[in-house]
């Protein structure tokens, strides 16, 4: 009995040595994954390989997502916006209270916890979350050297803990990835149980592995052993937490596709901490959004600004040095208005360049809710798309005064200008210039797949919102189409690359069509 107790004694101490070992010095430790595909994976620290910039130029690399790329531990902010975005606050606010029980039951239990209160109901074939709204954050989220080494790799096999349907878009569109393994979401009739298909890796990736030459993985230490397309890695390079911790954003101008579309109401990275902010405003942000839309309806605007000012929603105006041609028209009484051209961040826009110009102007666009044109401070005057039939009503609006027009046709939130449409040229020569800019604290006020008519609520709701508003000089009558003899569409690219300039923009050839495309699957007309 005593020989039995001292084998057992000596295999526990030699174990314990063991593991020790392991986790002091991983670099040197070999693992060999089950199966008849086992190979020997030695594992390396992830600062070896960006000292080898050339190790990965004509390898396969194998990446987990939340180890290798993502400088966050945390999938909560993910699966928070899963459900906010596509299940409503009243979802969001029940994953928000199973927060404890994620981080009780353990990461796999706590991931399946979140994936079915954030799933579970959704339509499959409307869910558009993962191609529209979660590449943003995942971008925002993303290390520099983490980067840095995945993308060294000629070829890239992405993998992660989360279900594929949310990471595939931003893997494949933004960061060139050739292949994506993730979990599979279960579906009866068309919507999500909120249940996961088992770990089974796709069997064209691991065919390619096989006969694949040398592969590479990257990842944390126990994912790197669970996963089973790392058992073909010869080589896994592991990233620890405290090396994250002191990883940096990934510049915007490295992205290797410009951001420049992305949906949802949230303007924030809803942490833990921020959603409970965000929870704690809402009654309070109720009783703000009634006192800025009662008083931007019923006040004149002057009066109505200063009240919103007092409520976090402030104007900064600025004007160009010669504005000259404000006072001449005031004393001449001329045939037609003058038209304001501005970019377009968001439905307020006409109004508050009537704020800043301080007098009442007329707005025309595309495609407004009907609460939305009913509750304007200003006139709103809706346009058919129909070129002939658009410009009599923009004629006749000019005719009686001074109109504001948004030739973008429609919002973009990041530092884009979309194509101006040139129908505004022939309009008039009296042409003026606005650049208007949008900082939001909480919540966007646009959206391509949601609903339209709450995008006004969503604005007022903010806690803080700074609108910008830059005057710029009117055009040139050498820049116009009816006393310089400029074709419309140059007009239109000389005011689009005044407004770019203005603001630090960048100009595009893209459209309404395109950003609706990507964001809502369809073509924006309402």
């Amino acid at each position: 009995m005593a020989g039995k107790q001292f084998l057992v004694r000596k295999a526990l101490s030699f174990f314990s040595k063991f593991q020790l070992k392991r986790q002091a010095n991983p670099s040197s430790f070999q693992f060999r994954h089950k199966g008849s595909h086992a190979t020997h994976s030695e594992f390396h620290k992830l600062a070896s390989l960006l000292q080898k910039p050339q190790e990965l130029s004509n390898k396969t690399l194998v990446f987990h997502l939340e180890s290798a790329l993502l400088r966050s531990s945390s999938l909560f902010p993910y699966f928070m916006l899963v459900a906010f975005e596509a299940g409503g606050l009243l979802r969001a606010f029940i994953l928000f209270l199973l927060y404890p029980l994620v981080c009780l039951v353990g990461e796999e239990q706590g991931i399946n916890v979140m994936v079915f209160v954030s799933f579970a109901g959704i339509k499959r074939k409307k869910f558009m979350v993962g191609s529209s709204v979660l590449p943003k954050y995942f971008l925002e989220d993303v290390g520099d050297e983490g980067f840095d080494a995945v993308m060294k790799a000629k070829r890239k096999i992405g993998v992660s803990d989360m279900p594929r349907i949310m990471i595939e878009c931003f893997l494949k569109d933004y960061l060139r990835v050739d292949a994506v393994e993730g979990r599979e979401l279960k579906t009866v009739c068309g919507y999500f149980v909120g249940l996961m298909e088992g770990k089974n890796a796709n069997g064209v990736i691991l065919n390619e592995l096989r006969v694949g030459s040398h592969v590479i993985g990257i990842g944390s230490f126990s994912k790197s052993t669970d996963d089973q397309l790392f058992s073909y890695c010869k080589e896994i390079y592991w990233v620890s937490k405290a090396e994250k911790w002191n990883w940096k954003s990934l510049p915007r101008e490295k992205y290797p596709k410009p951001l420049i579309f992305h949906d949802g109401r949230l303007a924030f990275r809803p942490t833990l901490v921020a959603t409970l902010i965000m929870f704690m405003w809402l009654p309070l942000g109720v009783l703000v959004f009634l006192i800025r839309f009662v008083c931007g309806v019923l006040l004149p605007l002057n009066i109505s600004a200063i009240v919103s000012a007092s409520t976090g929603l402030s104007t900064t105006v600025s004007r160009a040095k010669r504005l000259s041609w404000i006072a001449s028209n005031k004393n001449d009484k001329k045939e037609s208005g003058v038209l304001y051209v501005c970019n377009h961040r968001t439905l307020l826009d006409p109004i508050f360049v009537a704020i800043a110009l301080m007098k009442p102007l007329v707005a025309v666009t595309y495609s407004v809710s009907r609460f939305s044109e009913v509750t304007s401070p200003i006139k709103v005057v809706r346009l058919t798309r129909d070129r002939e039939r658009d410009r009599k009503v923009m004629e006749q609006q000019l005719s009686q005064g001074d109109l504001v027009v948004c030739p973008e046709g429609t919002t973009c939130r990041e530092p884009y200008l979309l194509r101006f449409s040139p129908l505004f040229a022939e309009m008039t020569g009296d042409i003026v210039p606005v650049a208007v800019d949008l900082q939001v604290s909480m919540f966007y006020g646009t959206t391509a797949s949601g609903c339209k008519c709450l995008d006004s609520i969503f604005n007022l709701l903010n806690p803080f919102v700074i609108y910008s508003v830059k005057i710029l000089e009117k055009l040139p009558s050498s820049q116009t189409c009816i006393a310089g003899g400029k074709s419309r569409t140059e007009v239109a690219n000389h005011v689009q690359n005044q407004i770019a300039k203005a603001l630090g923009f960048e100009c595009t050839t893209l459209t309404r069509k395109d950003k609706y495309m990507i964001l809502a699957g369809n073509d924006g007309i309402i």
